[in-house]
């Protein structure tokens, strides 16, 4: 079976006008570039001689690695919380371990927050729940104002998250996909179109409410749990305490709800995101590959 596309994984859309000026942009550096800097190279030498290539290359890789403006923004948020009583207290979980923030709650649990992009590349798949996490969340933070929320939640969700708790047995409570770009002109934030005064000021960043994906409470499996349903945010602490803190509603979050079988020899699963009661998306069955 295909994937049923109805209101979407996320009430999130690309920013079409932006594309087309991206592009625009884009074609303009492809083809002026050379009159730019002190290079001492005519066109033909300066297209031929890698500089340009390697320029972007390097712009690129540098956006790309550099992790010091998401993990601020997180910091912001964090520290937010922890002033205005949601959570106990937070610190950076280091280097050394395969998840990035450990936070306190107020009922003494802990929760342990892996930090990713944009859900939609491999490294979303590199991820390890901590043995001594009451609750294991991933947040988006997808900076890229020129990407396309829909296809980015729906591949993480879908095609890389469900695979990787599937087959590795690794429980998820949820998802929070949310950054500093949301509610920009870059990326609007459906939620603010009929109440701007949901935004809050936090720091240097004005921030709409973050959009919550409730995973189940146990790992799918085809034998023994085929059908799981999803918890209700109040079980998953971290979730509820950014969904009260920043003024999130009720029927704003999102149910994801997973299946499991197998299908001959073939592991494989299907994804349903609901919205306050309503169908957002549904894949068909579609089977887990490995190396």
């Amino acid at each position: 079976m295909g994937i049923l596309r109805m209101a979407g994984a996320t009430p999130c859309k690309k920013n079409a006008a932006l594309k087309a000026q991206v592009s625009e942009l884009a074609e303009v550096l492809k083809t002026q570039a050379h009159t730019l800097g002190n290079h001492g190279l005519d066109e033909h030498e300066f297209y031929n001689s890698g500089l340009f290539r390697g320029a972007v290359e390097q712009i690129r890789g540098e956006f790309v690695a550099s992790m010091t403006p998401k993990r601020e923004f997180v910091a912001h948020v964090l520290n937010h919380m922890a002033d205005e009583g949601y959570i106990k207290d937070w610190l950076s979980a280091g280097a050394a371990n395969r998840h990035d923030y450990s936070v306190t709650l107020n009922d003494g649990s802990t929760a342990a927050i892996e930090l990713k992009g944009c859900l939609d590349g491999n490294n979303t798949n590199i991820f390890t729940r901590p043995p001594h996490a009451d609750e294991f969340i991933i947040w988006s933070v997808c900076t890229n104002a020129s990407a396309d929320p829909e296809k980015n939640v729906w591949s993480g969700l879908h095609t890389r998250l469900s695979a990787e708790m599937i087959d590795r047995d690794q429980r998820i409570d949820g998802v929070v996909v949310w950054d500093f770009v949301c509610g920009t002109v870059g990326r609007p934030c459906p939620k603010l179109l009929s109440s701007p005064e949901r935004i809050q000021q936090i720091g240097p960043y004005v921030l709409p409410p973050p959009c919550v994906y409730m995973f189940p409470s146990t790992v799918p499996s085809p034998r023994n749990n085929p059908q799981p349903k999803p918890q209700p945010i109040e079980k998953v602490g971290i979730l509820s305490a950014m969904h009260r803190c920043f003024g999130g509603r009720e029927a704003e979050i999102f149910d994801v709800h997973f299946s499991a079988r197998y299908e001959g020899a073939d592991l494989q699963r299907m994804t349903r995101i609901e919205k306050d009661g309503t169908m957002m998306r549904e894949s068909g069955f579609t089977s887990i590959k490995r190396q």
